[in-house]
């Protein structure tokens, strides 16, 4: 296994988080991984994204020059990012904010209205883990019994009640993947 994510977006959007966390989710799994930031100058509404690699083999280098697979958030991060892609990677784009299309024919796309999955899991502010669900759905690198031991971790006093949530949107995510409704081609 040899996963190279790109995760981007706007800040505020949880890019950084879902980045963190499938990191840590690696670590307690005894596989190699790596987490890049990188940020705009703004703090909310800027760009954000980060670079995570999980392997079982050491990584030589955290910049990713060609992924795997990327979670794209944004307009400007799918124009910026899709480029990077692999020939048959896979591009996994929140629906609900990119209204353009991706310009590749040969990666694997996936669209999902991550803000109604979001809502329906309990709260708009999980679209994050949609869409790290939907990236679950097609790459299982780490355990999802790891990624709720890392949330129960990170996520304690007034925040604990978001985990079951999170939870719920990341499985709704992978089922959109997995069922195939968010395969757009």
């Amino acid at each position: 296994m040899n996963e190279k994510i790109i995760m981007a977006g706007f800040g505020g959007q949880g890019v950084m988080l879902i980045g963190q966390l499938l990191t840590y989710a690696g670590m307690y799994e005894n596989k190699e991984v790596s987490w890049l930031p990188s940020y705009g100058p703004e703090m909310r509404g800027g760009t954000a994204n980060c670079h995570v690699c999980i392997s079982d083999k050491p990584i030589s280098s955290p910049i990713i020059s060609k992924a795997t697979s990327a979670i794209i958030m944004n307009n400007l991060s799918l124009t910026k990012f899709e480029p990077m892609l692999i020939e048959g990677g896979d591009l996994f784009v929140n629906a609900s904010l990119v209204d353009i299309e991706a310009e590749r024919s040969d990666i694997n796309i996936y669209k999902l209205d991550a803000n109604s999955i979001a809502e329906s899991a309990g709260s708009s502010r999980s679209m994050n883990m949609a869409m790290l669900g939907a990236y679950f759905g097609k790459h299982p690198c780490v355990s999802l019994k790891t990624v709720e031991r890392v949330l129960t971790q990170t996520m304690t006093g007034s925040r604990a009640h978001f985990v079951p949530i999170n939870m719920q949107a990341l499985s709704l995510g992978i089922e959109m993947v997995q069922s195939g409704q968010a395969l757009a081609r």
